[in-house]
């Protein structure tokens, strides 16, 4: 199982589908000890490349679940949190370790549940969530978990606790990713963990769970079960978690925010987006182009923060669109265990059904289809392989301009003043990221300040390791990476007069 291949090795996997097909996925893993659920549901899996059918994950019952809490609280009576924040740095760092030497096999497993191709599933799926485990325990190292804000008065402290049970709720798209942002981040603040991982990645979550029970880690602080939409809620509503941290859609978050205000649970929300990227007529066209493509393409579209709605200058706008279709004609599409830049497949027949119903309700609302459009992509007989598609002429009141696609479907809309450009894009329900392209760093800084998203990146900059990952409005509330994902876990308790020890 363990290549010992490094990130920047330069050596491309292939591959191999036994070895990832042989991976058990009718148990979960609660207590420190692999379970089958009793009664537990079958969920039919089917591979994203061919549509063939990729086995059956056996999906946990409310009653997993109890056990899962239950040996989360025996950890907790056990010491857990109480101990200090070297040692759960230390557990931390075995971890990084361990997924390092596993990362090939990651990749092989997201290649062949996701889809993602097996490049951009080891450096970018498999890299990225070594990179934010590795951001968190940055942040731990300079971390004081009790201070006493005055000097003068030593008397009175500010001490940072575990905010007890955290249910972790975690979506397909980056499945890695999503559960390495959270799990570092819950196990820092000495949170005792219960996973619930997408139902169509199972392979990932038991790679997962098998390097976490690899660390030591006492039994009980971290279960993982299986389940779909019934269990999530189970997890939101149950009375012995504290802590829920939900990545999906934002109609589901609504959902899980209701059920945990119930009982005041604290709640992450990382939801949907819809995120403008601005093209001003001072950028550099070509280059704009295609990061901007790049980034609303790449793992199929199938991103959160994905830049989907091109707001573009009128004076530049006739160039853009003839780029932007010429981009979007020449973008490859390939098969996951094929080396390469190319996209893969979106992850099930019902997402490829989904991007085929709004490319389809563009064309009807009157977008010009300049690149794309429905249909399976061609040379693939089999598989969930949606085309690159680029939209003109395209107005915010279309389906198309409001909604997630999660797919490879970039809309392009005029403008023609800063001004509208800014109301243009604040005028989203959602308010995760946005781009800025423009020559002038006045402009570009006047502009990020006012839109109204959580994240905002200039001129293709990436964002800066541990930087804070969230938005606002209906993309959720709460901050993941770094320093910001681990206070997301810790209640904050003031104490006058006791002794520090």
């Amino acid at each position: 199982m363990n290549s010992g291949l490094g990130l920047n090795t330069g050596v491309r996997l292939v591959p191999s589908e036994n070895a990832v097909t042989d991976i058990r996925i009718d148990q979960s893993y609660i207590g420190g000890r692999w379970v089958t659920p009793e009664n537990g549901e079958s969920f039919a899996l089917y591979e994203p490349a061919t549509g063939a059918a990729a086995g059956q994950a056996l999906l946990c019952s409310e009653a997993e679940l109890d056990d899962a809490v239950l040996a989360a609280k025996e950890a907790l009576s056990g010491g857990w949190g109480d101990n200090g924040l070297a040692e759960r740095i230390g557990y931390l760092r075995k971890l990084i370790k361990i997924l390092t030497e596993e990362q090939d096999s990651f990749a092989r497993c997201i290649a062949f549940e996701v889809g993602a191709p097996i490049d951009f599933s080891l450096k970018q799926q498999v890299g990225t969530a070594i990179g934010h485990l590795q951001a968190t325990l940055a942040a731990a190292q300079g971390l004081d978990l009790d201070i006493t804000p005055d000097p003068a008065m030593p008397e009175h402290r500010e001490r940072s606790e575990p905010a007890g049970i955290a249910g972790l709720i975690t979506p397909w798209n980056w499945p890695l990713n999503q559960i390495a942002l959270k799990f570092g981040a819950a196990l820092i603040a000495g949170c005792p963990m219960i996973l619930k991982p997408s139902e169509y990645t199972p392979r990932t979550s038991v790679l997962f769970a098998r390097c976490v029970a690899r660390t030591g880690l006492p039994e009980g602080v971290f279960s993982m079960v299986f389940g779909n939409g019934r269990i999530g809620s189970a997890m939101a509503s149950h009375k012995g978690i504290r802590v829920v941290s939900f990545t999906g859609s934002t109609a589901v978050g609504r959902q899980i925010a209701t059920a945990a205000a119930r009982d005041f649970k604290r709640t992450i929300l990382e939801l949907g987006g819809k995120s403008p990227n601005i093209l001003f007529e001072d950028c550099d066209v070509e280059t704009a182009v295609r990061q901007g493509l790049a980034h609303c393409f790449r793992n199929a579209g199938q991103s959160c923060n994905a830049a989907s709605l091109m707001l573009v200058q009128a004076s530049i706008y006739d160039r853009v669109v003839d780029l932007a279709a010429e981009v979007g004609r020449e973008t490859p599409l390939g098969l996951p265990q094929q080396c390469g830049l190319h996209l893969g497949p979106v992850i099930s027949r019902a997402q490829f059904d989904r991007v085929q119903v709004l490319i389809g309700s563009a064309l009807d609302q009157g977008a010009r289809l300049v690149a794309g459009g429905q249909g399976r992509a061609e040379g693939f007989g089999a598989g969930y392989y949606v085309k690159p598609t680029v939209f003109a002429d395209v107005s915010l009141d279309m389906r198309i301009a409001q909604e997630e696609v999660f797919g490879p479907v970039q809309s392009i809309v005029k403008f023609s003043t800063e001004a509208e450009a800014i109301a243009l894009a604040n005028s989203q329900d959602h308010g995760l990221a946005a781009y800025v392209q423009t020559g002038d760093p006045v402009r570009a800084d006047r502009v990020a300040r006012k839109l109204d998203v959580g994240m905002v990146q200039v001129n293709g900059n990436s964002r800066l390791s541990g930087a804070p990952f969230g938005g606002t409005k209906s993309s959720g509330i709460g901050r993941e990476s770094g320093i910001w994902g681990i206070r997301q876990y810790l209640e904050i308790k003031s104490i006058s007069g006791a002794a520090r020890r």
